[in-house]
């Protein structure tokens, strides 16, 4: 997000994305449990560092998991003046209750979104995640009908998400989507690799190269 933030990590994703560099947030179970003032507490102690750009972005794992959570910490931050950001794949979206009251009230208190969309082509979504990406795109649609803004994050990577094809079509989704006052292309890059080997979890994209800088200037 932007200028310098505090980050904090939440547990869990029901997603299994191919080249994530942070596979130890993948189980809900782990993690460490805190109260949301005693994060906010924590965030606090650094808000110098801020500067007038910067503040507090949770991540994953996937935030929407524990949404009640970073509703109940924005709200608190919100009341110290800190910006406040969700990054998120918006994978657990849905219009049905009690999720979407409950997104309305964090959207209360969240200034920005980094929104993943892994992939435009639903079949190739599957094979890159393990899932659809249908909630994914219903929810950049909900943000836009509800005025909220968003970043768009798109991971370039070789063989799975460079197609011509597959850009362009996402080109034309985001395009429609008011949300979005911002994308990144993010290279895919092999550092989460140290992390599969220490959990004896296999690493699928063995031998998948970053992208040159030439694509990802094209993309």
């Amino acid at each position: 997000g932007p200028g310098i933030r505090f980050v904090v990590f939440m547990q869990g994703c029901p997603m299994r994305c191919l080249y994530c560099h942070n596979p130890d947030t993948q189980s809900v179970a782990g993690g460490t449990e805190y109260e949301a003032k005693d994060v906010a507490e924590r965030v606090l102690k650094y808000r110098n560092y801020f500067g007038e750009e910067g503040g507090v972005t949770v991540s994953g794992g996937e935030p929407l998991l524990q949404i009640g959570f970073v509703t109940e910490l924005f709200a608190l931050l919100k009341k110290e003046g800190i910006s406040t950001c969700v990054d998120t794949s918006g994978i657990v979206f849905t219009r049905g209750e009690p999720f979407l009251s409950s997104l309305d009230e964090l959207l209360k208190v969240t200034d920005l979104f980094l929104l993943d969309i892994k992939q435009i082509d639903e079949g190739k979504h599957k094979v890159l995640t393990g899932q659809s990406n249908r909630p994914i795109l219903e929810f950049a649609r909900y943000l836009s009908e509800k005025g909220a803004k968003a970043w768009l994050r798109y991971v370039l990577v070789p063989g799975y998400t460079d197609d011509e094809e597959d850009v362009s079509g996402l080109c034309d989704f985001v395009k429609n989507q008011r949300c979005f006052v911002k994308a990144e292309v993010l290279p895919y890059h092999t550092m989460g690799i140290v992390k599969y080997r220490s959990l004896g979890i296999p690493y699928r994209l063995e031998g998948v190269e970053p992208p040159s800088k030439e694509s990802v200037k094209h993309v």
